[in-house]
C-alpha cells in the first residue's frame, strides 16, 4: 500500500467501526413500532408493496445502465477516484435537495411523488459511483452489489451488519447469490425513512424537511458507497485501478 492508501484503510476500518456501532434509542424504538406496524399489515398488502418497488428499482436500474458513462474514471488512481467521487456526491446531493423541496412544498400528492423519485436519484447514483470506481454494471453482480450497497445504507442494525458482512466477502458470497430479497429491501428502506419522510407531508415545513432530508440521506448513501468500492479495492491488486 501506498501512503494514500495507508489513508484510506485507517478510513475504512473507522467507517465499519461507527457502522456497525448501536443505533440511538430514538432509532430503536422506531424500528420497534415499525416492526409492530409491519405485523398487523396483511400479507396480501405487503406482497404487493414488495412487487412494486421490485419494479421500480428494476425500471429504474435499466434507465441508469443505460445513462451512466461507464469510462469516466479509466486510468484514475484510487485518490482521483475519490476526489471525482465526492464531487458527484455533491451533485447529486444538490439534485436530492430540489426534489425533495419542490415535493414537499407540493402537498400530499407531490409528497407521495417523492418516493420513486428520490428512490430512482440515489440508484442512478449508485450506478456513477461502480463507474467511478471501476467496476461493471453490465455484470448481472455489480448491479446485485449496488443493491446491497443501498441496504447497507439504509436498514436496521441486524441487517445493516448482515450485509457488511456480505460486501466484505463479495467475491465468494456472489457466487451463492440468485437475487435479492426484495421483501426485506423494501421493508428496511421503508422503514428506515417513513418516520423522515411523513414529515414532509406536513403543510408548511414540508419543503424544509424534504429538502434536508434529501439532502441527508444522499450524503449517506455516497459515504457508504464510496467506502463499501474501497473497500474491495483494497482488497485487490494495485492493477485494478
Amino acid at each position: 500500500m501506498n501512503e494514500y492508501e495507508l489513508k484510506v484503510y485507517g478510513e475504512v476500518v473507522e467507517w465499519k467501526r461507527k457502522l456497525t456501532r448501536r443505533s440511538g434509542m430514538m432509532n430503536r424504538i422506531s424500528k420497534k413500532a415499525q416492526g409492530k406496524i409491519n405485523e398487523i399489515i396483511p400479507e396480501k398488502v405487503h406482497e404487493v408493496m414488495t412487487e412494486s418497488i421490485k419494479g421500480m428499482v428494476k425500471t429504474t436500474l435499466f434507465g441508469s445502465q443505460l445513462t451512466t458513462n461507464k469510462n469516466q474514471a479509466a486510468g484514475l488512481t484510487l485518490e482521483e477516484r475519490d476526489e471525482l467521487m465526492r464531487k458527484k456526491t455533491a451533485v447529486f446531493q444538490k439534485t436530492a435537495l430540489v426534489e425533495g423541496a419542490g415535493t414537499g412544498a407540493g402537498g400530499i400528492l407531490l409528497g407521495l411523488a417523492d418516493f420513486p423519485l428520490l428512490l430512482s436519484i440515489k440508484m442512478k447514483f449508485l450506478f456513477e459511483a461502480a463507474a467511478i470506481y471501476g467496476f461493471n454494471t453490465k455484470e448481472f453482480e455489480e448491479r446485485l452489489f449496488i443493491l446491497h450497497i443501498f441496504q447497507l445504507a439504509f436498514s436496521s442494525d441486524e441487517i445493516r451488519r448482515e450485509t457488511l458482512s456480505e460486501i466484505e466477502n463479495w467475491d465468494e458470497r456472489k457466487q451463492t447469490l440468485v437475487e435479492m430479497d426484495w421483501r426485506k429491501f423494501q421493508q428496511e428502506y421503508r422503514d428506515y425513512i417513513d418516520l423522515v419522510k411523513m414529515f414532509q407531508l406536513v403543510p408548511g415545513i414540508g419543503a424544509f424537511v424534504g429538502a434536508y432530508a434529501n439532502n441527508n440521506l444522499l450524503k449517506q448513501l455516497g459515504e457508504t458507497a464510496m467506502n463499501a468500492y474501497r473497500l474491495r479495492i483494497l482488497k485487490k491488486t494495485p492493477e485494478h485501478y
